[in-house]
């Protein structure tokens, strides 16, 4: 039976950056339906990233978000009941919201500081190629290359 196809949703850009990818980085950080924290959140750590590099924060954001995306992934495919990792490109979309969900997982990791601050240093080390959101492409990558004997198996 054929499934309903899936209509994307189009964010609104936000208003101070006027970036769609800024909403999203909003609506990743937001807890509880609380929009207006989760603003002064982002806001306040792209401040943060001014101040330390004396740059755009939104391109210091832009390049945290390419840096961090991951290019191949491991889907699981049963053959004949045995399960593999199979190797697979990573989409664009799902690349930018695991890249998200790596860099407000990594912030939300740290402790004893205001969310700002660590998000905002996560986003810096991000840019730099260095900090734990890295390190998870890396993992990621590192498993793809390690099963790429089971590549003929995608479909």
């Amino acid at each position: 039976m054929a499934r309903k196809a899936i209509t994307k949703k189009h964010l609104a850009p936000d208003t101070v950056y006027n970036d769609a990818l800024v909403t999203k980085l909003i609506n990743h950080v937001m807890k509880d339906g609380k929009k207006s924290i989760a603003r002064k959140v982002v806001y306040g750590s792209f401040e943060i990233l001014k101040e330390k590099t004396k740059e755009e924060p939104l391109n210091v954001y832009l390049r945290a978000m390419e840096n961090v995306g991951p290019m191949q992934e491991v889907r699981s495919r049963r053959v004949g009941g045995a399960t593999y990792q199979v190797p697979v490109e990573v989409r664009g979309d799902r690349r930018q919201s695991l890249a998200l969900r790596w860099i407000i997982g990594s912030a939300r990791g740290k402790k004893g500081r205001p969310m700002r601050e660590k998000l905002a240093e996560e986003i810096l080390a991000a840019s730099k190629n260095e900090g734990s959101a890295i390190k998870k492409k890396e993992d990621v990558h590192r498993m793809a290359d390690a099963n790429r004997a089971f590549a003929h198996l995608a479909w």
